[in-house]
């Protein structure tokens, strides 16, 4: 079982006297940087795009400064850019200015399990990776509570990167509820594994029964609704996350609790777990990212290619139709 901490666990004494550089004021960005200001921690926000993030960090009253003279002012460089962007940012604007006293902390796992980052042996290298998109890690923080997360320290050059990381986690809320000691290697995995197969089969799945209700004369209205458009999926989610995934089915009738059980293993077969360990394998060794890395720099065109398909699906007229009469879209 993987250790778990606490806030008894996290001093946040081992950020008093550091300075918490914030590169990337995206969602994740925002929530972590307010988050960790209203602990009592000194925080600035890293910008090179003189764009609307960095206005609005501006105007949430922060002090910004170009990525260059962050990394010579902080003490902490939390790397909160997309994946994609920020080998590149890492490579020119931060590497060569790295000095000992340097903590450099990442959102997820990505770069430096697939190696498109590397770093000298002088600075600390951790990871706070909150399961939960970055508004909720402020909604949560403001609610008292906190989101949970994976932290690991994959380079301890100081001796404290352990007590660094679990500070970061209690200053944005996450030992309130809870801090998983993890790995890069695992973040990864869980990650795209995650994305891929359980949210990634969640849209086509959903697709699929909206397109076999209509074969069988529900009309799309009725299909939506049924399938995704009324909400009731965000119920089921909540009750998930409250009650667990098996304990949810007593809030069903019993009819779909029979139903849940019987049909859904003709769904989900062997055959689907020896994809779904497909999938994994091309995580492991590196297929996934040597495929996406390739289409990065071949200009974005498969992936516009993917977007432009599934956006000219006909399913989506009629969601557009039923989000207007519904009052979602203008």
């Amino acid at each position: 079982m993987a250790r778990k901490y606490f806030d008894h666990d996290a001093d946040l004494g081992f950020l008093t006297d550091k300075v918490v550089s914030i590169l990337g004021y995206g969602n994740q960005g925002s929530s972590q940087a307010m988050n960790l200001r209203d602990s009592g921690i000194n925080v600035i926000v890293g910008s090179n795009l003189h764009d609307e993030s960095e206005a609005r960090a501006k105007r949430d009253g922060f002090r910004v400064a170009s990525f260059e003279e962050c990394v010579l002012q902080a003490d902490v460089l939390m790397l909160l850019l997309p994946d994609e962007i920020l080998p590149r940012i890492f490579h020119d604007i931060i590497q060569s200015r790295l000095r000992p006293r340097h903590v450099l902390c990442f959102a997820s796992g990505y770069n430096v399990y697939y190696k498109l980052i590397t770093f000298p042996a002088f600075v600390d290298v951790v990871m706070l990776a909150p399961r939960m998109i970055g508004r909720a890690v402020r909604e949560l923080f403001l609610q008292g509570s906190g989101a949970p997360a994976l932290v690991a320290v994959g380079q301890d050059a100081s001796g404290q990167a352990h007590q660094i990381v679990l500070a970061l986690a209690k200053g944005i809320g996450v030992t309130r509820t809870l801090a998983l000691e993890s790995s890069f290697e695992e973040e990864t995995i869980a990650d795209l594994l995650g994305e891929q197969a359980a949210c990634g089969a969640m849209l086509f799945l959903s697709r699929m029964v909206c397109e076999v209700l209509m074969e069988a004369g529900c009309s799309p209205e009725a299909a939506l609704l049924e399938v995704y458009a009324s909400g009731e999926n965000i119920a089921i989610a909540k009750a998930i996350n409250e009650l667990g995934l098996w304990n949810q089915l007593r809030l069903h009738s019993r009819t779909s609790q029979y139903g849940h059980q019987t049909r859904g293993p003709r769904l989900v077969t062997e055959e689907t777990r020896d994809n779904l360990r497909q999938l994994v394998s091309e995580i492991k060794d590196g297929t996934f990212q040597r495929e996406w890395t390739r289409i990065q720099a071949e200009g974005m065109r498969d992936f516009d290619a993917v977007w432009e398909d599934n956006l000219q699906h006909p399913i989506l007229a009629f969601e557009d139709q039923l989000y207007r009469i519904l009052g979602r879209r203008k």
